[in-house]
C-alpha cells in the first residue's frame, strides 16, 4: 500500500513556472515506476511524464523540452518541474506510482496558466 500526496500546483502567468512535488508514503518507493498525469475540464486523463526505477524517463510530446521530471529516491518524493507553462497545461496533475501489479494516485493539485 502507497500513499501519494501532491503539492506546489497554483496560479502561474504563461511563460511562467512551477515545480510539482509528490511525496510517498512506502517502503517499495525505489521500485516503483512514477508518473505525473493530468486532466483538463472535459477532457480524459492524460500521460503528462513517467521515470522508471532507474531513472529512465519518458514524455508527452506536448511537454517535451518544457517539462523536467525526477525522483529522489532518499525522499521518497518524485517531481515535476514545469518551465514556459502555456494556458493549454491548465489541469488537475495526478501522481501515480506503478509496481507489483498495483497501481496507486494522489488526490491531484491544481495547476492554472492564466493571465
Amino acid at each position: 500500500q502507497a500513499q501519494l500526496v501532491e503539492s506546489g500546483g497554483g496560479l502561474v502567468q504563461p511563460g511562467g513556472s512551477l515545480r510539482l512535488s509528490c511525496a510517498a508514503s512506502t517502503r517499495l518507493f525505489n521500485f516503483y515506476v512514477l508518473g505525473w498525469y493530468r486532466q483538463a475540464p472535459g477532457k480524459q486523463r492524460e500521460l503528462v511524464a513517467h521515470i522508471s526505477p532507474g531513472g529512465s524517463t519518458n514524455y508527452a510530446d506536448s511537454v517535451k523540452g518544457r517539462f523536467t521530471i525526477s525522483r529522489d529516491n532518499a525522499k521518497n518524493t518524485v517531481y515535476l518541474q514545469m518551465n514556459s507553462l502555456k494556458a493549454e497545461d491548465t489541469a488537475v496533475y495526478y501522481c501515480n506510482a506503478q509496481g507489483g501489479g498495483a497501481s496507486y494516485w494522489g488526490q491531484g493539485t491544481q495547476v492554472t496558466v492564466s493571465s
